[in-house]
């Protein structure tokens, strides 16, 4: 699978452009700010729905424009695929596949799966829990779309039970009978979410493991650790045992949706007793899991873009990469970097086709 083409119309910082790839390494090179990253995050949104770097989707239109439009032709096996993704002012977002309009964004999620490793991942060791939460949805989404209707219906069950609670307090009353209805609906849809979860993880974290070894080449003991209220109690005990505080804060205190994931070197949190190369280290293992773990269960080389990472890395992390693109791990792939001649060197080490865009 790789993206052939790319056109973009008033996306961020471009006006009107159109891009042909390599089927192999496509690399965006120029100054900061001249819009490597958008071209990234375009790309991503093709795959997605949404920008990994904007989550307000209007401020993704080029300032002064009134809309945006973004249209990628993929190869998929032995079909060509045409996804566009556009946005008008005042209208809500279109998603389209060959023409055809989705009804619901969650339908084209796992069509063209894709992994992105960038520095704006440092998030997800210095960020709240629901940063991480979405990290492992993400990826079971990408493969499991039952998975993704049971975390939509859940998290609207969740919306309509705190507005009870938030209903009740305004109104000094309180109904038992119909708040055990939404605690049973939880009860069943977060009992799935969390078997799943423990599940993705039991195959994921020896991946994790692995990649970390490989890129650290260090005796370091990295850990991930699943945190749930639900290794202790069903979420309807939960419910109930907590319905006095859930009254008290008018939202839903606990459940599938606290979750959280503890990244942890040589069992401490590496957010306050890692260095910066050791969290580098931990988030791209993450990533490089996250890409060998969607490729084995799908059977595609997900497409990888490194938006800016070269820059982050030392020389000995780059060769570890470059040397797993040499053992054909890689299908598509794109790269963004300030460094033109470092670019070039990097990819002509590889040994495979590349096309160079400078911006």
């Amino acid at each position: 699978m790789f993206l052939k083409r790319i056109y973009i119309l008033n996306y961020k910082n471009f006006s009107d452009s159109t891009f042909e790839f390599d089927t192999k390494i496509n690399c965006f090179v120029g100054k900061n700010g001249i819009g490597k990253t958008n071209i990234i995050d375009a790309i991503y949104h093709l795959a997605n729905g949404k920008s990994y770097f904007n989550p307000s989707a209007v401020q993704n239109i080029k300032h002064g424009e009134e809309f945006f439009f973004i249209d990628g032709e993929f190869q998929i096996k032995n079909r060509v695929e045409q996804i566009i993704c556009s946005l008008k002012k005042g209208q809500k977002k279109t998603l389209k596949r060959n023409n055809k309009q989705y009804e619901k964004f969650s339908e084209h999620i796992g069509l063209i799966p894709l992994v992105i490793i960038s520095p704006a991942d440092r998030d997800l060791i210095i960020e709240g829990s629901e940063t991480r939460r979405k990290f492992i949805d993400n990826v079971i989404s990408q493969l499991d779309s039952t998975y993704l209707q049971k975390l939509i219906h859940y998290q609207k069950i969740i919306n309509q039970r705190n507005a009870l609670l938030k209903y009740f307090a305004l109104n000094h009353v309180f109904d038992k009978e119909t708040l055990t209805i939404y605690n049973e609906q939880l009860n069943s849809l977060g009992d799935i979410i969390f078997q799943k979860r423990k599940n993705f993880l039991v195959d994921f974290i020896p991946i994790f493991n692995q990649y970390h070894h490989i890129i650290t080449n260090s005796s370091e003991t990295v850990q991930i650790v699943y945190q749930s209220d639900l290794f202790e109690k069903d979420t309807l005990t939960l419910l109930e045992d907590n319905i006095q505080k859930d009254r008290a804060l008018q939202y839903t205190s606990v459940g599938v949706h606290k979750d959280d994931l503890s990244f942890e070197i040589d069992n401490h949190p590496i957010k306050k007793f890692g260095s910066q190369g050791q969290q580098k280290s931990f988030l791209i293992a993450l990533k490089l899991a996250q890409f060998e773990f969607v490729k084995k269960k799908s059977g595609e080389k997900p497409i990888l873009l490194f938006d800016d990472i070269f820059d982050k890395l030392d020389e000995f992390r780059v060769s570890k990469i470059i040397e797993m693109v040499n053992n054909a791990e890689f299908g598509q792939l794109f790269i963004s970097d300030t460094h033109p001649e470092r670019t070039e060197n990097i990819v002509k080490s590889t040994h495979q086709s590349y096309k160079i865009f400078n911006l």
